[in-house]
């Protein structure tokens, strides 16, 4: 079993740049990929960006070029930097971890609100 616990977030001014974390516990495990997710009242959680184990990021369209995806091997975690943050970037934002073709845990979420 994994436990992930996410933290940063909040209300955030548009053009803000907010850093979301997420480090990852439990028994032995070995991860593949960490990444985020979103969700946008009413809309399917979506892809934001993924980090695989060897460092490789992929990004959404709507957010490559200004979000920053890494992870911290040693202390099993990722990070998300966001910069200049648009309303619609407004979502919940959810980790989320796999270890295996048919193993992977989510995070309880972060929401995210971009308003003035």
């Amino acid at each position: 079993q994994v436990q992930l616990v996410e933290s940063g977030g909040g209300l955030v001014q548009p053009g803000g740049s907010p850093n979301l974390s997420c480090v990852a516990s439990g028994s032995a495990f070995q991860i593949f990929a960490m990444g985020w997710y979103h969700q946008a009242p009413g809309q399917q959680r979506e892809l934001v960006a993924v980090v695989i184990s060897g460092g490789n990021a992929n990004y959404a369209d709507s957010v490559r070029g200004r979000f920053t995806a890494s992870r911290d091997n040693a202390k099993d975690s990722v990070h998300l930097q966001m910069n200049n943050l648009k309303p619609e970037d407004t979502a919940v934002y959810y980790c989320h971890v796999r270890l295996s073709a048919y193993h992977s845990y989510w995070g309880q979420g972060t929401q995210v609100t971009v308003s003035s």
